[in-house]
């Protein structure tokens, strides 16, 4: 696993929700059939929570080496997920009857808060479980000065 800062284009409606995701493969599932596996797991599902402490991210990449993840920072606040699950070498002698697990690359981006600490992004990734850490920068709470009334 490598963390990595570099500069690149950034789509800023990579993580909104479409409405009209999964509608046309249920009306074309010839098409659909072709890319399901790839597009299974290209669209990796992860978590993002914010403790007082960071921001936590946590992704389900079982069977994903830590060689084959990328965790980058573009641009200076956003947060790059990315990785490929290597397809199994196939034996010309064997029979499959089932093939259920997917494969394929996958890449997921968010755009982090002001005050998270890009320069110490930590990332681990234990029994098929990849965490990002972000840290977040303390907030410098008003200092409060009493002022003494006179009279």
């Amino acid at each position: 696993m490598s963390l990595v800062r570099r500069s690149s284009v950034f789509d800023p409606f990579a993580d909104f929700w479409d409405p009209f995701d999964g509608v046309f493969r249920s009306l074309i599932p010839s098409v659909a059939t072709s890319n399901r596996d790839t597009a299974a797991f290209a669209n990796a599902r992860i978590d993002w929570k914010e403790t007082p402490e960071a921001h936590v991210f946590k992704a389900d990449l079982p069977g994903v080496k830590k060689e084959e993840v990328k965790v980058e920072v573009e641009d200076g606040n956003v947060l790059v997920i990315s990785g490929e699950r290597s397809r199994e070498k196939e034996d010309k002698n064997d029979k499959w009857h089932r093939v259920e697990r997917s494969n394929g690359k996958f890449m997921r981006r968010f755009r982090l808060p002001e005050n998270a600490k890009v320069d110490q992004v930590k990332a681990g990734l234990e029994n098929g479980v990849l965490t990002v850490t972000v840290p977040k920068a303390e907030v410098k709470k008003p200092e409060v000065k009493a002022i003494e009334i006179s009279g």
